[in-house]
């Protein structure tokens, strides 16, 4: 049996992980599927190659009767303007959907548990995103298989037309915000609420960093947006290394151990302010900054990393 929610695969230069992710969602068999590819950066060697070895992927390894429709680049547009494009057109073609990154490997249950919650949240636009991830280390959020949360993850995620129309990857509406005093309304803790206005300020002053979904996760927040999260992880990242091109660092564990009943629905739509602040001091460094300088010991081996440094690489 196909599954009918449509799916967004956004692919570049890795058609080693894209292959991963497709074996993955094969035995799903969607029936209506939307791929983009962005284009490859002339400056870098090689990199034609790639992304022409990537779509090949795409054709011949997508082998199941579906309808597929392409969105693919001559030039590259890179990680804020190709895939936030990728995203709005498939939201024009679509009313609700799945996105799946090329690096990103969902679990079977990903899938139903996506579908059921489209459906049962079409309506109630306190949630604008149901992910796939969780960041827990274990710990069962709630009464339910999913809890809900401020953070929009972004690894394997789902939404709605009508919720990502209200998306700027410019940040248009970041200084109203800034400086309407309302930020204390988001965010209760003084590092939290920092952390994220340095990151939004960036974007708006340098376009720093090539992304995406520092604006989407502004976009959910800045409209009381809630994400669902499965209390079990759902999708695996297997894109940390040198060909990516955020995650070139130390891999975070992302397995998959078992999934979820999508039909256990929890009892109070609110959010969890606890699973919250595990998240961010666990998840975004927020533990690191919550130290003082003289209480992070480092390694003999580390003498030439100051702890300034350190403590800046999470803020």
């Amino acid at each position: 049996m196909s599954m009918d929610t449509p799916l967004l695969l956004i692919a570049w230069r890795r058609p080693h992980t894209l292959r991963q992710v497709i074996d993955a969602i094969r035995p799903l068999a969607p029936s209506r599927i939307f791929v983009a590819c962005d284009g490859p950066n002339q400056d870098r060697p090689g990199e034609a190659q790639k992304v022409r070895a990537t779509r090949a992927v795409i054709e011949h390894e997508i082998d199941w009767p579906c309808q597929i429709e392409r969105l693919y680049s001559d030039v590259n547009q890179g990680c804020r303007l190709g895939v936030s494009r990728a995203i709005t057109w498939f939201f024009e073609q679509v009313e609700d959907g799945i996105i799946l990154e090329d690096d990103c490997i969902p679990h079977p249950d990903f899938f139903p548990y996506c579908t059921t919650l489209l459906e049962r949240y079409r309506h109630d636009t306190r949630v604008w995103c149901i992910s796939g991830n969780n960041f827990q280390k274990g710990r069962w959020r709630g009464d339910g298989s999913y809890y809900f949360s401020r953070y929009m993850h972004c690894w394997g995620w789902a939404s709605w037309r009508q919720r990502w129309h209200h998306y700027a990857a410019d940040l248009s509406q970041w200084p109203a915000l800034r400086d309407s005093g309302l930020l204390n309304s988001i965010f209760e803790d003084p590092l939290e609420r920092n952390y994220w206005s340095r990151i939004w300020q960036r974007l708006v002053d340098e376009g720093k960093p090539d992304t995406w979904d520092y604006q989407w996760t502004f976009t959910c927040l800045a409209n009381s947006g809630l994400t669902a999260l499965p209390n079990r992880n759902l999708v695996s990242n297997v894109g940390f290394g040198e060909d990516a091109t955020h995650t070139t660092g130390g891999a975070i564990n992302t397995a998959i151990s078992e999934g979820v009943d999508p039909t256990r629905h929890p009892s109070f739509l609110l959010r969890d302010a606890a699973a919250d602040r595990y998240t961010y001091d666990h998840h975004y460094g927020g533990k690191w900054q919550r130290l003082p300088l003289s209480r992070i010991r480092l390694p003999r081996r580390a003498a030439g990393v100051t702890l300034r440094t350190m403590k800046k690489a999470f803020i």
